[in-house]
């Protein structure tokens, strides 16, 4: 990502450090000396205020002095000299760090008031007992940084200390803290990578399950936990994601009734008519052979068991006909006046396919059919497995759908599939994930339904083959209640013939991404 947190925050950490050491090495390069110089300034004023205390130059031979000049020579690194003037005018060497003629011989120049025109002088500090300055000695051609003056016994004095040796130290000092800097830069980018990575994790987590969410994948949780503000976010994702589940299945299932009653009123007195003459029709002929057959024991037109036995046979079954009818009519009745309200939610149509298959595979070995289940994700990948192999489970693939009248479309097409299997007795029902759709299809091997009948088929009563729809005991209701429940999801579904038989669908709304295998 062009503009990544882990990125801006590398980019800042790693800019304030290189600024921040970038000027501490300005700050040692153009002020460093200048410091050096005026604390050693400081240290020398020290030292005068030090041997200004011995107000006779015989004590300088005394034990405390020797004491005071080795701690000076110690921790200074200065050179010093001191000389004693005499009544003649001729001055006498107290003290000296070291046997050094050319300084011997500027303190007496000092001393008799010459000045050496040549050396170039910068004076720091001036008092009426002592001078500190700068210059540059022409006759050994280096800096030195000096302080000469009188003491309150009368004595004369020359501190002096190299400047060359200051910016020596200056040097290493800029070339240690070089290489800090360089370690410094190196320890800081390994620290703000892994403090960046720390915190962008979670955030590209929290990005993903985001994404994620917008798609309507509320399986997405956020997994990292932590105590912190970033932790208290994902949990709060967590909690988002059940009520956005939560509400947009309430949402849906209100869209659906709110869509159902609307139309509820414009078909309610056609839906009336309609039912009550298909209704009559169709139990007009149970009810005159229960009739019949009623009338015929009741006048004992047979007197043997056997004959009375089938009569009644005959009339028991017509009646569990018209209650089955009733029953589905009532089913279908509920569902076109919207009575039976549709409860929207996300469900796994796999799970569900593999339960209607394996409730068919009795009724499909007696009719020597084999059922196969498959199905085909967005990715490509095929699955495949036959009712009887009860141990392999496919993968998941989430719907949004009224689950329990889902399983009736799909019971009945399975049903009417079975019905009609001829030929090679072969039934497949798969699933396949096109785009935000999910198809099921429910193809049977057998005779294709003639296309003036194709768009017939939902009608309630209606029959293609009222012959062999009787031998099976059909109502010609099933198709029907399959199309109102698919109108109540406000969903596609249809029908049509392939070159070995037929295949019966209908879609539903994918509700996220398929998992693994269970």
């Amino acid at each position: 990502m062009k503009y990544s947190i882990k990125s801006q925050l590398i980019l800042t950490f790693l800019g304030l450090i290189v600024v921040m050491f970038g000027l501490n090495l300005l700050i040692n390069n153009v002020w460093l000396e200048k410091f050096y110089i005026r604390q050693k300034q400081a240290d020398m004023v020290q030292i005068y205020d030090q041997i200004n205390k011995y107000e006779d130059y015989a004590d300088y031979q005394t034990e405390s002095f020797d004491k005071l000049i080795q701690g000076i020579q110690d921790r200074e690194s200065v050179d010093m000299i001191i000389l004693k003037p005499e009544h003649d005018g001729s001055a006498a060497v107290i003290y000296e760090s070291r046997d050094d003629l050319l300084m011997r011989g500027r303190i007496e120049g000092y001393f008799r008031g010459f000045i050496i025109t040549d050396d170039t002088q910068d004076v720091l500090r001036k008092t009426d007992r002592y001078r500190i300055q700068k210059f540059h000695d022409s006759i050994d051609h280096m800096d030195y940084l000096e302080s000469f003056g009188v003491f309150e016994n009368g004595c004369y004095f020359l501190l002096r200390l190299p400047i060359q040796s200051i910016r020596e130290n200056v040097k290493i000092a800029n070339k240690f803290t070089t290489y800090i800097i360089l370690a410094g830069i190196l320890l800081s980018i390994i620290m703000v990578w892994w403090l960046s990575r720390r915190i962008s994790k979670p955030v590209q987590e929290l990005t993903a399950i985001s994404k994620r969410m917008a798609n309507l994948d509320f399986d997405a949780k956020y997994m990292s936990g932590g105590k912190n503000e970033i932790g208290q976010l994902g949990e709060n994702f967590n909690q988002m994601s059940d009520t956005l589940e939560r509400v947009i299945s309430e949402l849906k299932t209100a869209n659906n009734e709110l869509q159902m009653d609307l139309e509820k009123k414009v078909q309610l007195d056609e839906m009336r008519k309609e039912f009550l003459s298909n209704v009559s029709h169709e139990l007009k002929t149970p009810i005159a052979l229960i009739q019949g057959y009623a009338e015929g024991l009741q006048e004992c037109i047979n007197d043997d068991e056997q004959s009375r036995e089938f009569y009644c046979e005959v009339i028991v079954d017509e009646a569990s006909k018209m209650n089955r009818l009733v029953q589905k009519l009532l089913t279908l009745n509920q569902l076109e006046f919207g009575n039976d309200v549709v409860n929207m939610e996300r469900f796994d149509l796999m799970e569900l396919l593999q339960g209607v298959v394996q409730s068919a595979g009795l009724l499909a070995d007696q009719k020597d059919a084999v059922i196969e289940l498959s199905m085909k994700n967005a990715e490509g990948e095929s699955f495949c497995k036959e009712a009887s192999q009860k141990e392999i489970k496919l993968p998941s693939l989430y719907v949004w759908g009224d689950e329990f009248k889902i399983e009736e479309v799909a019971t009945n097409y399975v049903s009417n599939a079975l019905n009609h299997v001829e030929g090679d007795k072969r039934i497949l029902v798969s699933a396949q994930t096109q785009g935000d759709k999910v198809r099921v299809t429910v193809f049977n091997t057998g005779q294709q339904i003639p296309q003036e009948d194709i768009d017939k088929i939902w009608v309630k009563f209606y029959k293609v083959d009222k012959a062999r729809t009787r031998e099976y005991g059909g109502s010609g209701v099933g198709l029907s209640i399959v199309k109102a429940i698919m109108d109540s999801h406000h969903q596609r579904f249809g029908v049509s013939n392939v070159s070995d038989g037929v295949e019966f669908w209908f879609e539903l709304e994918n509700a996220g991404k398929e998992t693994e295998e269970r």
